[in-house]
C-alpha cells in the first residue's frame, strides 16, 4: 500500500484525564493524608472561587446598562 508520509494517532477525548488522573496519583501516592488533604482543600477553593467570579461576572453582563460602554 502506499504511504501518505505522515503519522497520525488519533487519539479519544478520554486520553488527556486519563493521563492526568494517572500522574495525580502517582505524584500523591507516597504523600501523607494531611498533605492530600490540603491539596485537595485548596484545589476545591480554587474550582470555588473560579465558578463564584465567573458567575458574578455573567450576571453582571446580563444585566441592562451595567456592560463596559466605549465611546
Amino acid at each position: 500500500m502506499g504511504e501518505s508520509g505522515t503519522e497520525l494517532i488519533l487519539a479519544s477525548k478520554w486520553d488527556i484525564p486519563f493521563v492526568v488522573f494517572g500522574v495525580v496519583r502517582v505524584a500523591f501516592a507516597n504523600l501523607p493524608l494531611w498533605v492530600k488533604a490540603i491539596v485537595f482543600g485548596l484545589v476545591v477553593a480554587l474550582a470555588g472561587w473560579t465558578g463564584i467570579t465567573w458567575l458574578r461576572e455573567r450576571r453582571r453582563a446580563a444585566r441592562p446598562g451595567t456592560g463596559d460602554r466605549t465611546g
